[in-house]
């Protein structure tokens, strides 16, 4: 790994959060203590920065030089902020088109639905800041630099961002294989929010709760479900079939 892709130090971690650097992640040495370590954990609990307690052996495998247990994983991109990116869709008269991965972990996956999004219009997508992919260099190769294009909304809760997008006038459409009605019967051409799940669990029940709307793609097969990015790209199609027959028709 190059090493201006990683901060090591604690002081130099901090310094460069406080700087306005844009942090993927940080991993700390399990056990770590001390007030300097506790003034770190306060700077990445202030700037929702996700942090990982490992063993040093993961650590000293990233680098050898004095780390002091902490090291830093700049990000390839700068995160957005959602409330910073809906309201200015609005204010553009545009009809939002937004993209919300609930737990979505294999980075190529990610990289390949940011290239469809990018392709297709979607205006941003969002992320939770725990337990999901992020933007790194895998994900950017994938998505064949559409993650330079397109905005990734880094989100320190999902369900207070789904409530948010619905308090704006944005409908929230999960797929989900729950669902009693395909996703050709919903209608995608007002402002809308597609809530994709990872292969293995789908969508949290907690976020389906809060949905507009389930809908699921239709399956003949023995199989239990498509590849996340191969279900996005359907889902997303259908808003652009949509919204251009709409057009077609007014």
């Amino acid at each position: 790994m190059k090493d201006k892709e990683i901060i090591f130090g604690i002081r130099a971690v901090i310094e460069a959060v406080e700087a306005g650097k844009d942090i993927d992640k940080v991993l700390v040495k399990r056990g770590l203590s001390g007030e300097l370590f506790q003034e770190l954990l306060e700077v990445l609990r202030l700037h929702e920065i996700p942090v990982q307690r490992v063993p040093v052996e993961r650590i000293d495998r990233v680098t050898r030089k004095n780390h002091q247990g902490v090291i830093a994983f700049t990000s390839a991109v700068t995160y957005q902020k959602l409330e910073h990116i809906v309201p200015l869709l609005f204010e553009e008269g545009k009809n939002p088109f937004i993209l919300v991965l609930d737990g979505l972990t294999d980075v190529r996956n990610f990289g390949a639905i940011a290239r469809t999004c990018e392709v297709a219009g979607v205006d941003a997508i969002v992320i939770p800041a725990r337990g999901s992919v992020s933007v790194n260099a895998d994900a950017m190769k994938t998505s064949a630099g559409a993650l330079h294009s397109i905005p990734v909304c880094r989100e320190r809760s999902l369900k207070e961002a789904i409530v948010y997008l619905r308090q704006c006038g944005i409908k929230v459409v999960t797929a989900t294989e729950k669902a009693a009605e395909f996703y050709t019967d919903s209608d995608l051409t007002v402002p809308v929010a597609l809530v994709m799940g990872a292969e293995d669990v789908g969508v949290a029940p907690e976020h389906l709760r809060l949905s507009d709307e389930l809908v699921k793609i239709p399956q003949f097969g023995t199989i239990q479900s498509l590849n996340v990015s191969v279900a996005a790209g359907v889902m997303i199609y259908e808003v652009v079939r949509q919204r251009i027959s709409s057009c077609s028709i007014h």
